[in-house]
C-alpha cells in the first residue's frame, strides 16, 4: 500500500523464465553489434594502414629523422578522422533517411531498425572525431616543437641540414622543415608558427569549434539549455570550411618520386656536407600534399546543403491553424493545414516559430490520423521554446490565426510499423502517448471504413503517468475506442492500461469515496487506472499466453531507463522456437 492506494503487485518470474535464449531482440543486437564492428574494423584498419605506411614509407625517411614516431601519430589519426568526417553528416539528414526507410527503397524490418538509430551512431561517430583529434593534435604539437629545434641545430647535423634546405625553385630546392622564421625568441617560435601558418591556425580554430560542440552536447545541457546546444552545434559549419582548408598547408612533406631515384636517404643521410657535390647525393627535393580532406567530405556536404535547401523550401511554404485549444497540465494541442501534406502513423514534424527564433527547429511526434484532413501535434511544456510558444498563442484573441509556422517533415520512426505486426504492445510515458495517439485514431477510421489491409488484430497499450490531469486529453479518444469496439463486437481488440505513479492524499481521499463508481474516477473510462508502475513481467507472461504464436511488436515513446527494461523483457520472453512467441522492441529517437 503507498498512500492508502495499493500498488501493482510484484510477481517473481520462475525458472522457466530464466531460461537461455536466442530471442529476436538478441539476434536483432547480433546485426547492430556486427555493423558497429564493421564501422570500428573500418577505423581501426585505416589507423594501422596509415600508421605503417608513415612509420615505415621509404619516402618519409627524412620527415621521420625531424619528427620521430610522432609523424605516424599525427598522420594516423588524421586518416580516421576524414573517414568519420565523412559519416558525421549523413545520420542527420533526415529527409535522406526518411527516403531509405519507406518511400523510395523497400527496406527490410531490420533495416529500418537500425535507420531509427541514427542519432546513436551519429554521437558514436562525435565521439570517435573528438578521440581522433585530440590523439592528432597531441602528436602535431610535439612536432611543432621538433619542428623548431631542428631549426636551431638543437639535435644533429642531419636535422639542421634538413631544416636548412631553401625552397627556392632558381636552385631547385624545396624545404622540408616547414618552420622558416627563426629570428624570435626562442620560446616565441612554435607558438607564432601554430598562429601564423594555415595548418596551424585552422587547427586551432576546428579544435575550439570541436570543444564547443562536444562539451554543449552533453545530456544535462542539451535538456536543460537547449538553445545553447542548439546554436554551438551550428558551430559545424566553421568546423568544416577549416577541415576543407587544413591540409593545404602541407606541413607534412615526404621526398617527391625523382628525388627518391637519384638520392637513396641510406647511403646519403650521413654525408649532408656532400649533398650536391657527389652525383649520388644531390640535394633532396620535397613536396607536401595533396590535401585528401575535401575528397572525403565533398559528397555529404553536398549532400546535407541539398538537406537544408529542402528544409529551408518546406518552411517558406505557408501553414493554417485549424484549431488552436489549450488541454489540462499546459498541454497545447495544434491542429494544421498545409498543401499536399501526407503523413502516416507514428511520424514526427520539426516546427519552427521565428517569432521565439528564426533558427530554432524542433520535433514533435503528431497526434492525428492520416485519414485526417489536417495534422496536429501536442506540445507539453518543457522548456524555453515551448514555454514562450505556450504563452504567446494563450494570448492571441479567440478565433485569431497563430504566428507564422514552419513545418518539415515529416520524418519516419519506429511507430510506423505498427501495422506490420499482427499484435502490438504500446508503451509511452507522459507525453510520450502522442504516437500512439495517432496510432489508435488511425485504427478507428480502418475499422469505420472496413479496411481490409489491416491485418493488426490486438493492440495493448499501457501508458504511464505522474498526474491526473496528464490523462485528461487522451480520455475522450480513449473514450471512443471502446464504444467503436463494443459496437463491432470487438472489444477484445484493444486491451488499454493506464498506470497513475504519482498522487496525494486529497487524491486517495476522492478514489476510497467513489471506489463502487462504475466507471474510472480519474479518466471516466471502463477501465479502472492502475497505481504504481506496471509489473512488467506480469505483463509480457499475459501477452505470450495470450497469443501462443504472434509477432509482437513492442513500441516505446519514453526515457532510456524503461527502454532498457522493456528490451530485456522482449529478450526473455521471446521464444527460442520459431513457431511460438517473438517480441521486437522499436524504440521512438529524436
Amino acid at each position: 500500500m503507498k498512500g492508502g492506494v495499493p500498488q501493482v503487485g510484484a510477481i517473481k518470474p520462475g525458472r522457466s523464465g530464466q531460461r537461455m535464449q536466442w530471442s529476436c531482440c538478441e539476434r536483432r543486437k547480433s546485426f547492430h553489434h556486427g555493423e558497429l564492428c564493421v564501422w570500428m574494423g573500418i577505423n581501426i584498419f585505416l589507423f594501422v594502414w596509415f600508421y605503417f605506411v608513415y612509420e615505415n614509407g621509404e619516402q618519409f625517411f627524412y620527415t621521420r629523422r625531424l619528427l620521430g614516431s610522432a609523424l605516424a601519430w599525427a598522420r594516423a589519426p588524421a586518416a580516421v578522422l576524414n573517414f568519420n568526417c565523412m559519416l558525421i553528416l549523413l545520420p542527420v539528414c533526415r529527409n535522406l533517411l526518411s527516403l531509405l526507410r519507406g518511400s523510395f527503397v523497400k527496406c527490410s524490418r531490420t533495416m529500418r531498425k537500425q535507420l531509427d538509430k541514427n542519432l546513436t551512431f551519429h554521437k558514436l561517430v562525435a565521439y570517435m572525431i573528438g578521440a581522433m583529434t585530440a590523439v592528432h593534435m597531441i602528436a602535431h604539437l610535439l612536432n611543432v616543437e621538433w619542428y623548431s629545434n631542428s631549426r636551431l641545430g638543437v639535435y644533429d647535423n642531419l636535422t639542421l641540414a634538413l631544416s636548412n634546405l631553401e625552397d627556392d625553385p632558381s636552385m631547385n630546392t624545396t624545404f622540408l622543415n616547414p618552420i622558416r622564421q627563426i629570428d624570435l625568441w626562442l620560446q616565441q617560435i612554435p607558438t607564432y608558427f601554430v598562429f601564423t601558418s594555415i595548418a596551424g591556425l585552422t587547427g586551432v580554430i576546428i579544435t575550439l569549434a570541436l570543444i564547443l560542440i562536444i562539451t554543449s552536447s552533453m545530456e544535462v545541457i542539451r535538456r536543460s539549455y537547449f538553445e545553447v546546444f542548439w546554436y554551438t552545434h551550428h558551430l559545424f559549419v566553421i568546423f568544416f570550411a577549416g577541415l576543407v582548408i587544413h591540409g593545404i598547408g602541407f606541413v607534412v612533406r615526404k621526398q617527391t618520386d625523382d628525388s627518391f631515384k637519384k638520392h637513396n636517404p641510406l647511403f646519403c643521410f650521413n654525408r649532408t656536407e656532400d649533398w650536391g657535390k657527389i652525383p649520388e647525393c644531390p640535394v633532396p627535393q620535397f613536396s607536401g600534399g595533396p590535401a585528401q580532406t575535401w575528397w572525403w567530405v565533398i559528397g555529404p556536404m553536398m549532400i546535407y546543403v541539398c538537406e537544408r535547401l529542402l528544409r529551408f523550401i518546406r518552411y517558406m511554404q505557408n501553414v493554417q491553424y485549424r484549431k488552436i485549444v489549450m488541454r489540462p497540465s499546459k498541454v497545447l494541442e495544434l491542429q494544421l493545414v498545409k498543401k499536399g501534406f501526407k503523413m502516416d502513423v507514428g511520424q514526427y514534424v520539426f516546427l519552427n516559430c521565428p517569432a521565439i527564433s528564426q533558427l530554432e527547429w524542433h520535433p514533435f511526434t503528431m497526434t492525428s490520423a492520416p485519414e485526417e484532413d489536417f495534422f496536429s501535434v501536442h506540445i507539453r511544456s518543457a522548456g524555453d521554446w515551448t514555454d514562450k510558444l505556450i504563452d504567446i498563442m494563450q494570448k492571441l484573441p479567440e478565433g485569431s490565426q497563430g504566428p507564422k509556422m514552419g513545418v518539415d517533415g515529416p520524418f519516419g520512426t519506429a511507430s510506423e510499423d505498427v501495422f506490420d505486426y499482427e499484435v502490438s504492445m504500446l508503451v509511452g510515458a507522459g507525453i510520450g502517448v502522442t504516437p500512439f495517439a495517432s496510432i489508435l485514431k488511425s485504427i478507428w477510421y480502418k475499422f469505420k471504413d472496413n479496411d481490409p489491409k489491416l491485418r493488426t488484430r490486438k493492440i495493448y497499450f499501457y501508458w504511464l503517468c505522474r498526474e491526473t490531469h496528464a490523462f485528461e486529453w487522451f480520455a475522450d479518444l480513449l473514450k471512443a475506442q471502446e464504444k467503436e469496439m463494443e459496437e463491432r463486437g470487438m472489444g477484445d481488440f484493444l486491451t488499454y492500461k493506464l498506470f497513475l505513479t504519482g498522487w496525494d492524499q486529497s487524491h486517495v481521499n476522492y478514489v476510497t469515496v467513489n471506489v463502487d463508481r462504475d466507471t474510472d474516477v480519474v479518466t471516466g473510462l471502463k477501465q479502472k487506472t492502475h497505481y504504481g508502475r506496471p509489473n512488467w513481467d506480469k505483463e509480457f507472461e499475459e501477452v505470450r499466453k495470450e497469443n501462443p504464436t504472434s509477432v509482437v511488436g513492442t513500441f516505446l515513446c519514453g526515457p532510456v531507463a524503461l527502454a532498457k527494461v522493456l528490451e530485456k523483457k522482449c529478450a526473455k520472453y521471446s521464444d527460442v522456437d520459431p513457431r511460438k512467441t517473438k517480441f521486437y522492441f522499436n524504440k521512438e529517437n529524436f
